[in-house]
């Protein structure tokens, strides 16, 4: 079954379009929340579009997604409020407090890893806010990770041109479910460690 193919191209008739940045900040923002797929995928061909461009439009891209990971802060914050109550109740608030030390220890960290990788971002910045993890590391991880991935995305296909972009269209299928199941393993993971916590 294609999905991210169909994506991807749709993708590319938005990154063509008159008002391309503006959707490319809007998709970087949603993307930090709840979009499925990598904002790269308009970057690219907008860089490649017009090369000259590609530091703004990756500062475009860097911004909206950190105010994305802001607003999944915020919303994570808020939902722990909601269901604390619950999850004391089915007894997995010493696992959420134990994962509240892991990002409290390492959370610039976890937030850079999480901003720069394939990791989907947006599990990262909700979680952040549920964990309580400190404001400061969370805005500079996701900071310097955004920027750093989206300044390389977009200098490599200015610098690569078209075969760079080519060779994205050709595995962004592959790319796509390998990313799927990767998130699937680490969340079936943190399952697990988490049960025999």
């Amino acid at each position: 079954m294609k999905l991210f193919g169909p994506i991807y191209d749709r993708c590319l008739v938005w990154a063509a379009h008159h008002h391309a940045p503006r959707y490319l900040f809007g998709m970087s923002v949603a993307e930090s929340v709840f979009f499925p797929i990598p904002v790269d995928v308009m970057l690219a061909p907008m860089a490649l579009a017009s090369p000259q461009r590609w530091i703004r439009l990756a500062a475009l891209c860097t911004i909206g997604s950190v105010l994305g990971g802001l607003l999944g802060y915020l919303l994570g914050s808020v939902a722990l409020d909601a269901i604390w109550p619950w999850m004391v109740r089915i007894g997995w608030d010493d696992t959420f407090q134990h994962v509240q030390e892991l990002f409290n220890r390492y959370g610039f960290w976890i937030v850079f890893v999480a901003a720069f990788t394939p990791i989907p971002y947006k599990v990262f910045t909700i979680a952040s806010g549920a964990t309580g993890i400190a404001f400061l590391p969370f805005l500079l991880g996701s900071l310097i990770g955004r920027g750093a991935r989206f300044f390389l995305v977009a200098g490599l296909v200015a610098w690569g041109g078209r075969r760079f972009e080519h060779l994205l269209r050709r595995y962004i299928e592959a790319l796509g479910w390998i990313v799927a199941a990767l998130v699937a393993i680490a969340l079936a993971w943190m399952e697990l460690r988490g049960g025999a916590a």
